[in-house]
């Protein structure tokens, strides 16, 4: 709208008063720079769109737009059209172009300054031509860089900071141009000051940047507390004059180096910080609404944090999943609750007190909060019929909350819901809708499922393409990069595991390396990752029987349990994983104390899956198979006796005629009980032959097809 009245409208006026020529004997020319750092991509795409058009309806007017930016995809997509002329800049040399713009920013700061005007008259030019020099070759070509070294060179004041400029133009020089020295020297200025962490962390954690009054509203300070803390960060943030303006980065690598603890250190923005601001926005908006019962607030008439709390609080919540405290989820739920009673026929009120519900079910292990939040979705559901703009977010979190439910209890009809509700969810994000991504993940994650169940191989084709285009979607450094290569990895090795194709699990575990190192301690969703990469190597292990694969996935796995002490949800999982990694390493180089310990592990993981988990069988099938081992070590009878016991609750509850596993279990009891009827000389020899004879029975029908 602003580019239609400030440009478009202007210029197609004056073309039609008079000839085109008229408009000069050259093209105008607009320059757009850091198309990228915009934080807003559908404002981004809407700008583009806009250009696009006018260029489609008036191509005689003389207008050329020039765009400097990193082609992220969100704006590719957008001009990779006819008439847009893409150039990559790499391997231009900008020395000439940062030495003109150091030139004019210390001739200024000459003016300005009085210590470097007596420094000048005393010793000369400053900086001098091989300062100068040395200093545009450390900047590398990045003005970014250029312009937040001039900042800390020229930025020190007598009261905070008296070395002059002189001195620290020699410790810029020593600065890493990833900028990582610069924001640790730069935010040191601060750090002795109160409430410093917590101000740097709101700033760095926010979905979309608050004023200063703002920041100070949600972590309940004073204004004056975080312009104190900030007043002397202006070579990385931007403060504005006002207390109602926008606080904002300088350059959005400053977020990435405050949430990744091994470049940040003692500055590190933990995502435990989510919790905090989640449950203070919560209080924020619940002392709005307690004074206005019954009335619905429009953003507009709330304070900075209220309104960015209507926007964004589900996303801190989702942030901080697996991070609460059990009286911090408590506390969610009553403030939900009680907001609700103010509003009972606030889809959005419903939808936010399921959400909290949902996240203390997850942490919890709850099966009575998950009932409760798929209640509340499905109440919300109808409140958002299409086309609600939200709509396709009550799909996807109903969804998701189904499948929760399908994992914990195997419902067969829950799986298939959960599947129609993301497809419908898919539908409504058509590209290049930003969370287009999202909705693939969840689909691919769900069909995964299903294949797992059925066995149908289409399923699983569907699931790598599903996850391929979400990657596609979701380049470094987009946050949730890390979860679509895990997801893609799945779906590989799942594939491997039918085919045996050993370049999908080649594959498979460079994805899981990388959303390793995407997920640094103390990162919630680091567990899972480990998992992933140490079921992989383990099945590497197994093709090639490569031993340092096997000692990396037991690493692997001891460090995943160790994220998930009881009662964490994926506790059992891990177990299990160790068990088997463990028991791997007790066949190769037949050592007891690693079959003991898989035993423990199984037996801790079978303990956490009480029927009707749908993982039960898993674990019954891998302690029966460690207990057989353990028997033939040290032939006591109650390792054999207890296996037997196992192996018939798989083949009466679990594995029925017709399952894919049948066979095996088959064989295995039929194994187990000529062990004991060699021990013993006890078991029924002709109920052992009616199992053999199912067993080959099926063998030679599946050989068959």
């Amino acid at each position: 709208m602003q580019m239609q009245r400030i440009v478009y409208g202007p210029l197609k006026a004056a073309a039609d008063r008079s000839p085109v020529g008229a408009l000069g004997d050259h093209p105008f020319l607009i320059v757009i720079d850091g198309l990228d750092e915009c934080e807003d991509k559908d404002e981004v795409q809407e700008l583009i769109d806009g250009m696009l058009a006018f260029f489609d309806e008036n191509p005689w007017i003389p207008l050329r737009v020039f765009i400097t930016s990193r082609v992220e995809q969100h704006i590719q997509s957008r001009l990779n059209v006819p008439g847009v002329c893409f150039d990559n800049l790499v391997d231009h040399c900008s020395d000439d172009d940062i030495t003109a713009f150091l030139d004019v920013l210390f001739r200024d700061a000459e003016r300005r300054n009085p210590v470097i005007q007596a420094y000048v008259r005393e010793h000369g030019e400053w900086p001098t031509r091989s300062e100068k020099r040395k200093l545009v070759e450390h900047i590398g070509g990045s003005f970014i860089f250029a312009s937040a070294v001039f900042k800390f060179v020229t930025g020190s004041d007598a009261a905070n900071n008296p070395t002059p400029p002189m001195d620290r133009l020699h410790l810029a020089l020593k600065m890493n141009p990833g900028l990582d020295d610069l924001y640790a020297q730069t935010l040191a200025r601060s750090e002795h000051l109160p409430c410093f962490l917590d101000i740097i962390s709101t700033i760095a954690l926010l979905q979309e940047p608050l004023p200063t009054s703002g920041i100070a509203e949600l972590l309940g300070i004073h204004i004056y507390e975080v312009v104190n803390v900030l007043v002397n960060l202006q070579a990385i943030i931007q403060v504005p004059g006002t207390d109602d303006m926008p606080v904002t980065l300088c350059h959005t690598s400053l977020r990435d180096f405050l949430t990744t603890q091994s470049r940040s250190g003692r500055f590190f923005a933990h995502p435990r910080h989510h919790v905090r601001l989640y449950l203070r926005l919560m209080e924020r908006e619940f002392e709005l609404r307690r004074r206005r019962p019954g009335v619905l607030i429009h953003p507009s008439e709330c304070t900075p944090a209220v309104a960015y709390s209507l926007q964004y609080s589900f996303k801190h919540l989702f942030k901080g999943t697996g991070l609460f405290e059990r009286s911090e989820s408590d506390s969610a739920i009553r403030l939900r609750r009680e907001a609700l009673g103010l509003y009972p026929d606030s889809p959005d009120l419903v939808h936010a007190l399921a959400d909290a519900m949902y996240s203390r079910a997850t942490h919890a292990a709850s099966l009575v909060d998950l009932e409760e939040a798929i209640f509340l979705y499905r109440k919300a559901l109808p409140l958002r019929l299409s086309p609600n703009a939200d709509r396709w977010l009550s799909l996807n979190n109903l969804g998701t909350a189904l499948l929760v439910r399908y994992r914990r209890t195997g419902t067969t009809t829950d799986l298939e819901e959960v599947i129609s509700m993301y497809r419908e969810a898919l539908e409504l994000l058509s590209s290049p809708h930003p969370d287009r991504s999202t909705s693939l993940n969840n689909l691919g994650s769900a069909i995964l499922d299903r294949y797992r169940r059925t066995g149908t191989m289409a399923d699983l084709e569907e699931v790598i393409s599903l996850h391929r285009e979400a990657l596609d979607l979701r380049p470094s450094p987009c946050p949730d990069r890390s979860s679509s290569l895990n997801d893609l990895g799945d779906g590989l090795l799942d594939r491997h595991r039918r085919t045996g194709t050993m370049d999908d699990l080649e594959e498979a575990i460079s994805l899981y390396r990388e959303a390793l190192e995407l997920q640094p301690s103390p990162h919630p969703d680091r567990s899972a990752s480990l998992n992933n990469l140490g079921n992989a190597l383990l099945d590497h292990y197994r093709c090639t029987e490569t031993i340092a694969d096997l000692e990396e996935a037991i690493s692997l796995h001891r460090e995943a349990l160790d994220l998930r002490p009881s009662p964490h949800p994926d506790r059992s999982r891990s177990l299990n994983n160790l068990g088997n990694a463990l028991l791997d390493r007790y066949q190769r180089t037949e050592t007891v104390t690693d079959l003991e310990e898989a035993i423990y592990l199984h037996h801790e993981a079978l303990e956490l899956r009480p029927s009707p988990h749908p993982h039960r069988a898993l674990s019954l099938s891998n302690l029966s198979v460690s207990l057989h081992d353990m028997y033939e070590e040290t032939h006591a009878l109650p390792h054999l006796q207890e296996a037997i016991v196992h192996a018939k609750e798989l083949l009466e509850f679990h594995y029925p005629i017709g399952h894919k596993n049948r066979i095996t279990t088959l064989n295995l009891l039929t194994s187990l009980l000529l062990m004991h009827s060699d021990a013993t000389g006890q078991e029924d020899l002709a109920h052992i032959a009616k199992l053999k004879e199912e067993a080959n029975r099926l063998s030679t029908a599946a050989s068959a097809t």
